[in-house]
């Protein structure tokens, strides 16, 4: 897992929004976070510098994070998740997953970590 500039973000790769408005996960993030399949899981807002949203074990969610819940779902087999409307994805969007806080894998949709990755062609795609 590349880390983009010093001290920066750890970044798992690109994930391309599937037809269905489905994403797989990152292999070494869906082990890293503990993700199993079948289990219930929360969709967190991101920042408004990055946007995007997070992806966290509902059980592992701390109070504080709670208030920042757009929806929950399932995690799917093999790491697939049907994101909800609230997340603001379409088709074909490319995110950035990088290591978020110890409770949520972050997806990154602008900003500054956004345009860096841009620069970096030997990042992994997911389901592109």
């Amino acid at each position: 897992m590349p880390q983009l500039v010093k001290g920066g973000k750890w970044i798992f790769g690109w994930v391309v929004v599937q037809p269905g408005i489905k994403i797989i996960i990152p292999p070494e993030a869906y082990r890293e976070y503990g993700f199993q399949a079948g289990e219930e899981i929360v969709f967190t807002r991101g920042s408004r510098r990055s946007g995007g949203f997070g992806i966290g074990r509902a059980d592992k969610l701390p109070p504080l994070l709670k208030k920042r819940v757009l929806a929950q779902g399932r995690m799917g087999r093999h790491g697939r998740v049907v994101l909800p409307p609230e997340v603001g994805v379409q088709v074909g969007d490319r995110l950035l997953a990088g290591r978020g806080s110890g409770y949520a894998l972050g997806f990154v949709a602008q900003g500054p970590i956004y345009k860096e990755a841009l620069k970096h062609p030997e990042l992994e795609v997911f389901g592109g």
